[in-house]
């Protein structure tokens, strides 16, 4: 037997990594969306049964309200409709203290560290902010976004959230196509992908951080936000303390970003090891980076590399795994290289805290946390943090 579709008046608790908060019905966790902590709302079960450990939801009507609702700017958010934004309803202000509460709840279930957290802003703060979009093609042809945990398309004519520069893809119909990737770069370039294929734009873009030139291929990654690249790597520098000399290690680099400030920072009586697997970024990097000989460019997975090619030791080690983490194998491997500072870029709190954890059984706890709203109207959250040397 199915809940599915069943309604129900709840009161709403705290806000849960994932975004959405945490109501109880008859003993259960119900995970409801588009609530805030403090409201009563009537919820509409959208997954589980009567013998399912929890239930999800959506709060389809607002009884009691609490402070930082405000109605979506966005037509096509709401119950049921694109699953691309979690917090539309709510302020930009409101939404970083949740944000902060989620990494702090994490930090402490998964790692161990109680620590306050405040979340910083980063214009632009709420819409048209996101310079990569990846959208999805219904079986008409339709181009949308896909509805929460779902495969099904809501077709969207323009994403609130969609730099304002970024093509337009939502009024032509692309029948035959699965996934349209666009992009406007930091220099007013526009790509379009379709199911992976160039057909407009050039097939490399131009981005730029802190005055320094970057090529990024196709649909190959940079941050999205368009403030995310020069913001992460000032923290990353001010964390890090590179200086004049040292030996740093550039783990998950990418198309060369931190590499290339570590590489200004520590000069060329210094060196730089960055280690990245895919090929694609790691082309980038090398005309990226020519200008920088002395930073060595390793194409291998980070487990790999730190075991054949990163050598024995290091000054400083900057991380900026996948969303799972750099997970414990890495973590001692990083641990071996005596780094008197790890600097750990990360884009999922969980992962975050569980490596936290780990680096701490190692000598390593956390000295330095900074957090940042680099995915305005979503769960997400960028941290980065300093381990020193204990």
């Amino acid at each position: 037997m199915s809940l599915v579709g069943h309604e129900v008046e709840l009161d709403v608790g705290p806000v849960a990594h994932g975004g959405h908060c945490v109501a109880r019905w008859d003993g259960r966790v119900v995970f409801v969306r588009h609530a805030l902590p403090g409201e009563r709302v009537r919820v509409r079960v959208t997954e589980g049964g009567p013998d399912s450990r929890f239930l999800r939801a959506d709060a389809v009507h607002v009884l009691r309200a609490a402070d930082g609702r405000v109605d979506p700017p966005c037509p096509y958010a709401g119950p049921g409709r694109c699953g691309g934004c979690d917090f539309q309803h709510v302020t930009p202000a409101r939404q970083r203290e949740l944000l902060a509460a989620v990494v702090a709840e994490q930090l402490h279930r998964l790692g161990g560290v109680d620590r306050a957290v405040t979340v910083q802003a980063v214009d632009p703060e709420a819409l048209g902010w996101r310079t990569r979009m990846g959208w999805s093609v219904g079986p008409a042809g339709e181009v949308g976004l896909r509805r929460h945990r779902s495969h099904d398309v809501e077709p969207v004519d323009a994403c609130l959230i969609a730099h304002p520069a970024t093509p337009t893809v939502g009024l032509a119909p692309r029948p035959g196509l699965r996934h349209v990737d666009t992009a406007v770069s930091a220099t007013g370039e526009q790509l379009v992908l379709a199911d992976g294929r160039r057909v407009a734009g050039p097939a490399h873009l131009g981005e730029q951080a802190r005055g320094r030139a970057f090529r990024v291929t196709g649909a190959g990654f940079w941050q999205v936000h368009p403030a995310a690249a020069a913001t992460l790597v000032d923290s990353v520098l001010e964390l890090g303390r590179p200086v004049a000399g040292e030996r740093a290690v550039d783990l998950y680099s990418g198309v060369g970003l931190f590499a290339a400030f570590l590489g200004e920072a520590v000069g060329a009586g210094g060196s730089v090891v960055a280690v990245e697997s895919d090929p694609g970024a790691g082309r980038d990097a090398r005309r990226n980076l020519h200008d920088q000989p002395h930073v060595e460019l390793v194409s291998d997975r980070v487990d790999h590399a730190l075991e054949t090619a990163v050598g024995s030791a290091a000054d400083l080690v900057v991380l900026d795994p996948p969303r799972s983490g750099a997970k414990a194998r890495v973590v001692r491997a990083i641990a071996a290289l005596s780094p008197a500072r790890v600097v750990y870029v990360a884009c999922d709190p969980a992962a975050l805290a569980r490596d936290v954890a780990t680096f701490a059984g190692l000598g390593y706890p956390l000295a330095d946390l900074r957090a940042y709203a680099l995915f305005p109207m979503t769960h997400h959250v960028e941290c980065v943090a300093l381990l020193d040397r204990a």
